[in-house]
């Protein structure tokens, strides 16, 4: 660790890498922008991994580069690299969510591992403060300042890979959507946060391998029990609080290794994540205390449970809602978690073009936390070439709906549901939602009527004189669209 510490151009390239990674963060505020940040994410993450292989390569016993060494970390980097490139070019669009959740936790297990390599060779990491002889091994006592680092990073990063699993069980469907409420959950989670928090301060003063791994092994139950009550609509919150964590994991180890690039990394990524929450958080009208508490949607059951429909509706056909949207000035769709499961992003925005040769205006309303990570839809509608002015945040583009002939919803039904707004019973109460019922004609796509949202509720624009219920998958139902545009 010395090495860099004593090597300007080492230093000089890990904040060229700091910059470029906070270059790639602005970058990616914008879908105009994204391309390019995350080209500076690239630049900058190659230029971190290059300078610290440089700077912390061992030498032979002969002098010189190891050579033995070197071919181990580039065996280990094609490796990854491998895994890396199939996973990106055969994970469907779709599957984001989960690929985002089981990055977070691969973060998390590295920082275990790194600390539990810390904790058994600490000369090697530079960390001991003394070395005390003993028959056999001497024994290395370590820096009270990087004990501190080392369980604070351990627990950050358990906590990270067993709720990272968690959330990628229940996003890809292994796992329910409904929370899963452990009794006495409030009290166990506070009594196993507060013994990780006593242990890592008696770790400070006692170095014994007994409380490091108790700390570990805490760190991982607590993370599995902090996500499994959380229901499927706070997904969003909980991913973008992963990815908080995972950060902060980062930087912590970064202490412990005198790495300054792992330092800005995990504070930029801990930082970003953590406002990433607040901002959803604030798009659900919910603390994040609530959301770590868990349960959203638990009285009512959440999780796409069917209830039984005995109020009228009126169903449509394909027919009927190209004719009405042709006719339209402006149609307003907005895309839900349910586009996103039928990939229908593509022919929606081949209907989208027919309808603007029609003359119709065309717009997309996004809301924060539709579908299963923060910007799922941005990414899907990015991804079928859609364009970026046409898209537009619910800040934005609310107040519209009163002037739209038809608001044509894509399977989005809890931010389209109007009882966040009147009904303080409802688990979505105060939740900001897209005004899709104030539009002239609401188009609703939807699967059967027996179905429900994650939070669990029933969405009262069903049922209103002005909705026209088109149940159907929804790429079918688009596809038959654009055949009776044509």
């Amino acid at each position: 660790m010395e090495q860099v510490a004593g090597n300007p151009w080492a230093a000089l390239a890990y904040l060229i890498a700091g910059m470029c990674f906070i270059l790639a963060l602005r970058g990616l505020s914008s879908p105009v922008s994204s391309q390019r940040g995350n080209r500076f994410g690239m630049i900058g993450m190659t230029i971190a991994v290059v300078t610290t292989l440089v700077t912390h390569v061992p030498a032979a016993d002969g002098g010189g580069l190891n050579s033995a060494t070197i071919a181990e970390l580039l065996a280990a980097i094609g490796i990854g690299a491998a895994i890396g490139i199939v996973t990106a070019r055969r994970i469907a669009m779709t599957a984001m969510p989960q690929l985002v959740a089981a990055f977070h936790s691969l973060v998390g297990l590295a920082a275990v591992l790194v600390a539990a390599a810390a904790f058994l060779n600490p000369l090697a990491f530079g960390i001991a403060d003394r070395v005390i002889p003993m028959i056999g091994q001497p024994f290395a006592v370590i820096h009270t300042v990087s004990r501190i680092e080392m369980g604070l990073g351990v627990a950050i990063g358990a906590i990270t890979f067993s709720g990272s699993v968690i959330a990628f069980l229940k996003l890809n469907g292994n796992m329910g959507g409904k929370p899963i409420l452990l009794p006495g959950r409030h009290l166990i989670n506070l009594g196993v946060l507060a013994a990780i928090l006593v242990l890592i301060v008696a770790f400070t003063q006692d170095q014994s391998a007994w409380i490091f791994w108790t700390i570990t092994i805490l760190s991982f139950a607590i993370g599995f029990l902090l996500i499994v009550p959380i229901g499927g609509a706070d997904m969003p919150v909980v991913v973008s609080m992963l990815n908080s964590y995972s950060g902060w994991a980062a930087a912590a180890m970064g202490f412990t290794l005198h790495n300054s690039a792992m330092i800005i990394t995990g504070a930029l990524v801990g930082s970003s994540g953590a406002i990433l929450s607040y901002i959803m958080c604030r798009a659900m009208n919910r603390s994040f205390v609530s959301v770590i508490a868990g349960g959203f949607g638990a009285e009512s059951g959440g999780g796409g449970d069917g209830v039984k429909v005995d109020r009228p509706w009126k169903r449509g056909s394909a027919e009927d809602a190209a004719f009405l949207m042709s006719q339209a000035e402006q149609v307003i769709i907005v895309p839900g978690y349910g586009m996103a499961v039928a990939q229908a992003q593509h022919v929606l925005r081949e209907m989208a073009d027919k309808l603007k040769a029609h003359g119709v205006r065309v717009k997309y309303a996004i809301h924060p936390v539709a579908g299963r990570m923060p910007g799922h839809m941005n990414v899907l509608l990015a991804e079928a070439n859609v364009p970026y002015d046409e898209v537009f945040e619910l800040e934005d583009i609310n107040s519209e709906f009163a002037q739209t002939d038809v608001a044509f919803v894509i399977g989005a039904n809890d931010v389209t549901n109007p009882a966040a707004k009147t009904d303080r019973s409802s688990p979505i109460y105060g939740m900001p939602v897209l005004d899709v019922e104030k539009a002239k004609t609401v188009l609703f796509i939807k699967r059967s009527m027996g179905g429900v949202g994650y939070a669990g509720v029933d969405n009262d624009v069903f049922y209103r004189d002005n909705t026209m219920m088109l149940l159907a998958d929804a790429k079918k139902m688009v596809e038959e669209i654009v055949k009776s545009l044509d």
